[in-house]
């Protein structure tokens, strides 16, 4: 029996909100003598110009019956009339699970899917999101998130961790497992694991905290507060934490502790470096601390994701100052 999978798209789209997934759909297919059975729809049959130029062809969209509907996300305001139709066919579809890359979550959330539900989408339309549909709790951190029978994901690449997701799902970890390694990409991210350092990096959207964020960045074995923080940015501590959360849609003690992982995680996957030393050295003081911290963020240990990336260069043991006091929780 095979599981028919309708990938959406329209006028605009992005091309590997749709060729991501359906790569890794076709992989499993073939590792699963034919488990997949994929089709590419849209509201005008033919032709279909991504947000690059490079066009696909498609079918008009159908009834089915499919299993499993995923939505492309992209350029969605470039042809209104076409949105409106798959917000239209997606309200009256039927299917066992309805799945939306990057953007795509915003014609999700029109035609009423993610009512009262989780969900999450690029970072950079987050805000617009969030103030568009008060009715969906967003969680804009997040590489993806499955909601009952509705899933959606971040951008772009973070559609394919989603495919794997959902072939994990349907035919178990080890032919999600070789499906990755054909596709070349570690076995797929965690949905837990954030995606908030694209803003976070660039300082928040004006870029006004990046001095502050290569602060944190430069002193992760500190004791961090709000108060520091607040002293090298030369604001109020209620005035930076209320600016930095809206710059960035990160609170200051979120950005410190995700900060600390992704030092902690370079190091626990392409190091040998010892684990209590790289808790002391990113600021998480012992290795239970660090321990949850990976467990709440990436849904694994430490010593999975050490696991995980065997083969990888190791790195040296790295010097560093130990504090036994992290300051933010």
């Amino acid at each position: 029996m095979s599981s028919a999978i309708a990938l959406v798209i329209h006028p605009g789209f992005q091309l590997l909100d749709a060729a991501g997934p359906a790569a890794a759909f076709e992989i499993a297919g073939r590792l699963s003598t034919g488990y997949y059975d994929l089709s590419l729809i849209a509201p005008i049959e033919g032709r279909v110009e991504s947000s690059s130029g490079i066009p696909l062809d498609a079918r008009k969209l159908h009834a089915g019956p499919f299993d499993t509907i995923v939505v492309a996300g992209g350029e969605i305001i470039r042809d209104m009339d076409a949105v409106r139709q798959i917000i239209g066919w997606l309200s009256r579809a039927q299917a066992r699970r309805i799945a939306s890359v990057c953007s795509g979550a915003f014609l999700l959330a029109e035609a009423g899917l993610l009512n009262g539900r989780r969900a999450t989408t690029h970072w950079a339309s987050s805000d617009h999101f969030r103030q568009r549909y008060p009715q969906v709790t967003l969680e804009p951190d997040r590489i993806f998130i499955q909601d009952g029978n509705i899933w959606t994901s971040a951008g772009i690449s973070a559609g394919i961790d989603l495919a794997l997701a959902l072939i994990e799902a349907d035919l178990g970890p080890d032919i999600a497992r070789r499906t990755a390694q054909q596709l070349v990409v570690h076995h797929r991210r965690p949905g837990g694991q954030s995606q908030f350092s694209a803003l976070v990096e660039l300082g928040g959207a004006s870029g006004r905290f990046g001095d502050t964020i290569a602060w944190i960045r430069a002193h992760l074995a500190d004791t961090i507060t709000v108060e520091r923080l607040a002293d090298q940015a030369a604001m109020s501590p209620r005035n930076f934490a209320r600016a930095f959360l809206r710059e960035t849609g990160s609170t200051p003690a979120k950005a410190v502790e995700r900060l600390r992982l992704e030092a902690a995680r370079v190091l626990v996957e392409n190091g040998c470096t010892p684990l209590d030393r790289i808790a002391q050295c990113t600021g998480f003081a012992d290795p239970g601390r660090m321990r949850r911290a990976f467990l709440r963020n990436f849904g694994q240990p430490p010593q999975a994701l050490r696991r995980a990336a065997h083969g990888s260069n190791s790195l040296p043991d790295i010097p560093c100052q130990t504090k036994t006091d992290t300051g933010l929780a």
